[in-house]
């Protein structure tokens, strides 16, 4: 925008350059001028989340993941049919936690770990996704993915031939969801989540070394969820008819995030770690949803599955999507929709200005 200066008309013509004091107001007025316009374009730039340069990495299984399980449902519709328009690699009709943490960097979602070789260098710029739906802190029965200490080893070896260096680390991201998975490999494999205490202190354990590892290779802000309320997802809540929460599963949520976060507390840290608690932002979401339900029937029951699966003869699938996917919580029989993950993310922003400060 330009700047119009108005001089009231006089008798005598006269020119700013023939009085050295107005000349010397006018430079100074021009310094100030182009010293605001800085700070509003520096304003602007962090009103949108971006700051010099800003990638990030991201790490953990299908509530994150953006592309990497090529072989999985996220690739088959009706998953991505509010974005991008087609099944795309999430596990969801649209944008997953991932997204929405990179738009709040100001930055677009980083590439999955997959293209990382079909894609242009420059769209590197941003960062990568390790994630892969179905994977753990340890091995995974549901997937022979990658756990989280080999994504995390496939990304050393990016650092080491310099496609990221310690100067990107540094001003960079980490984004750590993970867990569940192994929640779920360990009751199919023992049957039993009333003897899962010792099972959660090991995994929580492995965790907190896989996050150490992270911060070693220079990484200075990472976040890592907490794990959400496990009772809720619709393939435990099925079991109360889509009524409440299933305590039990609850538990072990709760008992694994104070775990993680005694443990947190006691690493020696160089970095930021900025926990994003799922748990009670869940919690809080889906309870709204259900008190507005409880005046209008007629909305969705957050507890619900937006996608309801069928299997026909001969072991074909079909699926039934709900009347109004932007008005759900969850998509599918365990992952949220977009309208879930912005929800949740709504709840998380203020927290996420922490990744933000220097």
């Amino acid at each position: 925008m330009g700047v119009h200066i108005f001089f009231p008309s006089t008798n005598e013509s006269r020119s700013i350059h023939d009085d050295p004091k107005t000349q010397s107001l006018f430079t100074l007025f021009l310094f100030i001028l182009v010293i605001l316009n800085n700070i509003i374009a520096e304003a602007r730039r962090s009103s949108r989340g971006g700051f010099h340069g800003t990638k990030l990495f991201v790490f953990g299984d299908s509530y994150v993941d953006t592309g990497n399980f090529l072989r999985s449902g996220s690739y088959k519709p009706p998953n991505g049919i509010t974005f991008p328009g087609k099944p795309a690699g999430r596990f969801s009709d649209g944008r997953v936690l991932t997204d929405y943490i990179a738009s709040f960097l100001g930055i677009r979602t980083p590439v999955a770990y997959r293209y990382r070789n079909y894609v242009e260098k420059s769209k590197l710029q941003h960062g990568m996704n390790y994630a892969q739906g179905g994977t753990g802190i340890f091995n995974s029965i549901l997937t022979n993915g990658p756990n989280l200490t080999t994504q995390i080893n496939s990304f050393q070896k990016l650092v080491q031939l310099n496609v990221y260096t310690k100067h990107d680390l540094r001003s960079s991201v980490a984004l750590v969801n993970v867990g569940g998975n192994d929640y779920a490999t360990f009751l199919q494999t023992n049957g039993n989540l009333k003897d899962v205490g010792a099972f959660s202190s090991g995994l929580v354990n492995q965790l907190c070394l896989d996050l150490k590892g992270i911060e070693g290779m220079g990484v200075r802000k990472i976040a890592i969820t907490l794990m959400m309320p496990m009772g809720c997802a619709p393939q435990q809540s099925v079991n109360t008819s889509y009524t409440k929460c299933a305590e039990l599963p609850n538990v072990v949520a709760r008992n694994h995030n104070q775990q993680l976060l005694h443990c947190l507390a006691n690493l020696k840290q160089s970095s930021v770690f900025l926990t994003l608690d799922l748990y009670n932002t869940f919690n809080s979401v889906i309870s709204s949803m259900a008190r507005k339900r409880a005046k209008n029937p007629r909305l969705m029951n957050p507890l619900e599955p937006c996608v309801r699966v069928e299997v026909e003869k001969e072991g074909k699938h079909k699926y039934k999507v709900c009347e109004k996917p932007e008005a759900s919580f969850f998509w599918d029989q365990a992952h949220p929709s977009q309208n879930g993950w912005h929800s949740v993310y709504s709840q998380l922003q203020s927290s996420l200005h922490q990744l933000l400060q220097n």
